[in-house]
């Protein structure tokens, strides 16, 4: 572990920032969940499900911020490009308050994206700067366990703001959000990052420095796993509202059944900062999506069946709430595996990492989410295929050194 004279903060105010900040991708997508139907009906009636690209036009802008954010961190310092990146944000979130088409918000919403990759990666590199190895695997855990609370009331949020005062207004809660956290931050959290160990940002130099990164095995396996991770993840965020909606007739319980399932998974983020440092990152995470191919499996068997509707809504729920258990026993380990041999690269590795992660994801997740017909089937294929292929790919990382 790196010195912690860097910091003045404590762990737990410093875990607690930190998981706010990331935490501003969550709010962003989860609190538009329930909005979706209502959107659906104001801008695309003849097309509803185009309606779930409010949440595919965000990740793909914070895919595509992503991979400059970390270059700009290493070359400007982390604190300014977190809080220029919320001003972006803001930017964005106040033009798809305005939007008058669908077109229109998707477009504020990939712009919202771009701002939300600078609070996502250098605020990553940050805890980079600060820990290594599987004490940043704890330190993130921690951090995603704070994470966690906002997807579990967002979508209540979410709701309530819809019923006070209609779907725009869930984007001046962005801004409001963005305000905050920006505030907290640059008034308490020092730079982590020396002038003299800021790198330029040249064409060339960033060019070297993603060819280094990239030339790294490990790092290559950890970018494709965790973009099947992320793929299910996101499969399954930007579909569960039109599931609960059509396969369950659970609408108007939908906020309330996915901020439970929110709450409960960030039990495995402190379960996996309490396994982590005895297990290792790799062990965690091949058994991890071993266990979720086995329950995918056994969750299509049980729909296929002629399973009463009150069971056949229970053991739908257990088994989204698998799905979000990856996210916490995975994610964190597989940054932590790609940055570990970054130290010299953390922003761009960040960077490089998530951008590529991320993009793929979209392109995972968009035709899983246009393909529901209705019933959770396309989700549940989704899950296991991305499932398989990232248990398959981390299974390589442990047969390399380290």
């Amino acid at each position: 572990m790196r010195s912690r004279a860097i910091s003045r903060l404590s762990l737990p105010e410093f875990v607690a920032l930190m998981g706010m900040t990331f935490a501003t991708v969550a709010f962003s997508i989860d609190a538009m969940l329930p909005a979706m139907t209502e959107i659906a009906c104001e801008l695309v009636p003849e097309a509803p499900n185009r309606a779930q690209l409010i949440v595919t036009s965000f990740v793909l802008g914070m895919g595509v911020g992503t991979l400059f954010t970390g270059p700009l961190s290493d070359r400007f310092g982390r604190k300014p490009v977190i809080l220029w990146g919320g001003a972006v944000y803001v930017l964005g979130a106040g033009l798809a308050w305005a939007a008058g088409s669908l077109e229109l918000v998707l477009a504020a919403r990939v712009l919202q994206g771009l701002g939300a990759a600078g609070p996502r990666i250098a605020a990553m590199a940050i805890v980079r700067d600060l820990y290594e190895g599987r004490q940043m695997a704890r330190v993130m855990s921690f951090a995603m366990i704070v994470f966690t609370l906002v997807p579990a009331v967002a979508p209540l949020m979410g709701a309530g703001i819809i019923w006070l005062a209609g779907w725009r207004a869930i984007f001046l809660a962005f801004i409001a959000f963005a305000v905050i956290s920006g505030l907290w931050l640059g008034l308490r959290q020092p730079e982590t990052l020396a002038p003299g160990h800021r790198r330029t940002f040249e064409p060339a130099t960033l060019a070297a420095g993603i060819v280094e990164i990239l030339s790294i095995h490990r790092v290559r396996l950890a970018i494709a796993a965790l973009s099947f991770v992320f793929g299910l993840l996101f499969t399954t965020i930007s579909t569960i509202q039109p599931i609960f909606e059509h396969s369950f007739d659970a609408a108007a319980s939908f906020p309330y059944w996915f901020g439970a399932v929110a709450l409960i998974s960030g039990a495995a983020s402190l379960l996996n900062a309490r396994i982590v440092v005895s297990m290792g990152m790799r062990r965690v995470i091949v058994l991890t999506l071993a266990a979720e191919c086995v329950l995918t499996l056994a969750m299509l068997a049980a729909t296929w069946s002629d399973l009463p509707a009150s069971l056949d809504f229970a053991l739908f729920l257990i088994w989204m709430q698998s799905v979000f258990f990856v996210a916490g026993l995975t994610i964190g380990n597989l940054n932590a595996l790609g940055m570990e041999p970054l130290g010299h690269l953390a922003g761009l590795g960040a960077s490089v990492i998530g951008s590529l992660a991320t993009v793929a994801a979209v392109l995972i997740a968009i035709p899983v989410g246009l393909a529901f017909d209705g019933t959770p089937l396309p989700l549940m294929w989704g899950v296991l295929i991305s499932s398989v292929c990232a248990l398959a790919l981390t299974r390589m990382i442990e047969d390399l050194p380290g």
